[in-house]
């Protein structure tokens, strides 16, 4: 069973061919979800396109109103529409693709973010360059159109700039305002690390794009903003199958099987697992500021109840950490297998919910961390 345990026939060469090829099918089911995003099909990204026409024509408060998004949205003969949620903010961001038409902006948002989310990986991960371009967790995101491509540029800038460029560091973690979920565990990361610059230059940079917005767009924008919380609550509270298994948390698959009682236990003891991490990590793994980082993003798919697989591309950061250690000190038995599951976690276990009744993200992301866990006190890895 040496060919299980050891995996001596996944060498670099093949990697770097399958990783290739898997690009390749990457372009090709991108436009597939192009096709199936244009009307009279829909597409999650409808939600910003409609926030950016109604800001470019001078309302961005109609961003967060229902009745107007459903009648720019239904507009373009889709057979659906969403609801805006995301803090104003990102509505610098959704402006200028409102001015274009809908099949432009889908492709330009797609191509923008996928094209930042791979600049920033491979910075972290120059030698891992084919693994970066080919991460299934990034296809997904890609095929939805929505912001987890933006936002896991964004932590992954955070975890790689850390050590060097803290305020760069702290900056990308402010600039998750956006999606301020993700970035519940920063405080408590950068603190336990005495990251204070980082920490400093993240609350600014929150804060800045807060003020900007609220003088851009007006106190009705930020007020309307509040409105949007309604709508994110009744998604939660309705207890939908088809919602709950595109989610990627405890909470959700456990709500779904369990009820209530069992899932609320559940996402807290989930939160508390990945702020322990937050919290301890630096004491793990004293001064190696790339362990810690890849231990608190792999926290991170824990912490909010929230959260759903396209939202996980930042988790290519803890995934190449631990391929990084592998090359460099060695892989542990069975390990070359577990990354290769792990690689493709974020994008199978959606396509696999419906089928099987259930999402197992929240598992495949606490083996995840618990791999880096268990790496990470032996020693450290030079990044890249």
């Amino acid at each position: 069973m040496d060919w299980l345990r050891r995996a001596d026939w996944l060498t670099h060469e093949r990697v770097r061919g399958y990783a290739l090829l898997l690009v390749l099918a990457s372009l090709v089911l991108v436009g597939v979800s192009f096709w199936r995003a244009m009307p009279p099909g829909t597409t999650d990204f409808l939600a910003f396109w409609g926030a950016g026409q109604l800001t470019a024509a001078g309302d961005p408060a109609a961003a967060y109103d229902l009745a107007a998004q459903q009648r720019v949205q239904s507009a373009t003969g889709s057979s659906g529409w969403f609801a805006f949620v995301n803090p104003p903010p990102f509505l610098f961001v959704v402006a200028p693709l409102g001015v274009l038409p809908l099949p432009i902006a889908w492709a330009a948002w797609v191509a923008l973010t996928w094209g930042l989310w791979c600049w920033v990986g491979i910075r972290a991960f120059p030698r891992l360059w084919p693994l970066v371009l080919a991460y299934p967790g990034a296809l997904i995101a890609a095929g939805h159109a929505q912001t987890g491509l933006l936002t896991g540029a964004l932590l992954v800038l955070a975890a790689h700039e850390l050590s060097h460029r803290p305020r760069i560091a702290g900056a990308a973690i402010g600039a998750l305002v956006i999606k301020p979920h993700l970035a519940v565990l920063a405080p408590f990361w950068l603190a336990a690390g005495g990251r204070w610059r980082a920490f400093a230059a993240a609350g600014l940079t929150a804060a800045g794009l807060l003020a900007a917005a609220w003088l851009t767009f007006g106190t009705a924008t930020m007020l309307a903003y509040t409105d949007s919380w309604a709508a994110s609550r009744q998604l939660v509270e309705r207890l939908d199958p088809a919602f709950m298994l595109r989610m990627s948390t405890a909470f959700a698959q456990l709500r779904l099987l369990m009820g209530d009682g069992i899932a609320l236990v559940g996402a807290g003891l989930s939160a508390a697992l990945a702020l322990a991490v937050a919290l301890t990590g630096w004491r793990r793994v004293p001064g190696d500021t790339s362990a810690v980082a890849a231990a608190v993003l792999a926290a991170t798919a824990l912490a909010s109840p929230y959260l759903f697989n396209y939202d996980l591309p930042f988790l290519v950061y803890p995934t190449l950490w631990l391929v990084l250690q592998g090359l460099e000190r060695g892989f542990r038995p069975y390990e070359k297998l577990a990354l290769v599951l792990l690689y493709f976690a974020p994008y199978a276990t959606r396509a696999a919910a419906f089928p099987i009744g259930v999402n197992l993200m929240p598992l495949a992301a606490l083996a995840l961390l618990a791999l880096i866990w268990t790496r990470a006190p032996t020693g450290t890895a030079r990044q890249g």
